[in-house]
């Protein structure tokens, strides 16, 4: 698994990284194995390789970004993402939408993808803490079938 923050404060220091760590609470609760984590600035030249070099490295399956999915001038993950995937998953990111409703009006407003680049899933999660635990609720469940998914071994619903 590796986890990107996506954040100016965070990458210089001014602010605590409180999603990514949550990420990474996550991942060794969960029994994820955390191979990368890093912070970046909201840049999509910050972005983009450090997504291409986990993606192609053949170390993770999945994944997961926080921050720089809102309106705001400077949040281009969404658009970094979109540069490195090969295939979109939209029912994923409208499903951590909807659940985000539930606890916020402001959960629409995020802009993340999921989606695939060759046999790895990568999601943006928003930068909030609040945002992560609602994106976790949704791909919690589901990040194990969708890297067996992509790394075409048996399923429930697919075996040989």
């Amino acid at each position: 698994m590796g986890i990107l923050t996506v954040s100016d404060a965070c990458s210089q220091g001014e602010r605590r990284d409180t999603s990514g760590q949550l990420l990474e609470d996550w991942c060794q609760t969960e029994g994820h194995v955390l191979v990368h984590r890093d912070t970046v600035p909201d840049q999509t030249d910050s972005i983009v390789p450090v997504l291409l070099g986990w993606t192609d490295g053949g170390e993770v399956d999945a994944i997961l970004t926080t921050g720089g999915t809102g309106f705001g001038p400077r949040d281009v993950t969404p658009e970094a993402t979109r540069a490195v995937l090969d295939r979109e998953a939209p029912g994923l990111a409208e499903a951590i939408r909807r659940r985000g409703e539930k606890a916020t009006p402001y959960a629409s407003l995020s802009r993340g993808l999921a989606g695939s680049r060759g046999g790895i899933f990568l999601a943006n999660l928003p930068g909030s803490p609040g945002g992560v635990r609602d994106g976790l609720q949704v791909l919690g469940p589901l990040i194990q079938h969708l890297v067996a998914l992509l790394k075409e071994s048996e399923t429930p619903h697919r075996q040989s």
